[in-house]
């Protein structure tokens, strides 16, 4: 059983929202936080990056300008990172949030090496503001950041426990893999992580476990190495 040491959370905005579906459900949110507590308090390294569909969704922003749209999106993550990181704070651990562009004093710009001093030093650290440019997603900015910070892998706790070989919201049959490989993904054009993302784990080595975020003790129980949800292998 492989334990994750160095491990870098992407949580689901839309996940983060529960039943309402947007804004912040804050009994979720304690209880994600209570978790990466934990494991920091084990002397796991701890980053988080979180998606901005609670707030917004660039790609049904119908005529708007793309770059425009993204440009949002990003600010999106920033706003979720501040109120999320917060909850850090009442649970007894520090947290840092960088970003790939100046926010004022709200944040820092990322640089690899303060990041790992802060993870070092028990701090939890957000990525927010995605990769700092339009065209790629939460997903593509938090492998990008995984793969700079040396993460030994990315935890992707979404609001679906694992990756199906078909939507099982509509078709009951469908199979749950435990384990399955990128190529595999894209040959069978599986769309619950972007192919960007994809590659860059592929090549560096980076491996993805994907999660229900409400399973209980998930992210701690991944983090050990216990098989829940679908490990995606390089």
């Amino acid at each position: 059983m492989q334990i994750y040491k160095n491990i870098l959370v992407k949580l689901s905005g839309e996940a983060l929202a529960g039943e309402k579906g947007t804004g912040f459900d804050n009994e979720i949110i304690s209880g994600v936080i209570k978790q990466l507590v934990k494991l920091v308090n084990d002397g796991f390294y701890v980053s988080v990056v979180i998606g901005g569909g609670n707030f917004w969704r660039g790609r049904t922003s119908g005529n708007m300008d793309r770059t425009k749209a993204d440009q949002v999106g990003m600010l999106a993550t920033v706003m979720n990172a501040l109120y999320v990181s917060d909850f850090t704070r009442t649970h007894g651990i520090s947290s840092v949030i960088m970003t790939p562009f100046s926010v004022g004093t709200m944040t820092e710009v990322f640089n690899k090496d303060k990041a790992m001093e802060y993870l070092r030093n028990k701090k939890i650290v957000f990525f927010a503001g995605g990769t700092g440019h339009p065209y790629f997603s939460t997903d593509s900015g938090a492998a990008l950041k995984g793969c700079e910070i040396g993460a030994d892998a990315l935890l992707f706790a979404k609001n679906i426990d694992g990756v199906y070989d078909s939507d099982p919201k509509i078709n009951k049959q469908a199979k749950k893999f435990e384990k399955i490989s990128c190529d595999e993904i894209i040959s069978k054009n599986l769309r619950l992580v972007d192919l960007t993302s994809l590659v860059l784990c592929k090549e560096n080595n980076l491996p993805m476990i994907i999660f229900d975020l409400n399973e209980e003790n998930g992210i701690i129980r991944v983090a050990n190495g216990e098989n829940i949800g679908t490990k995606i292998t390089i």
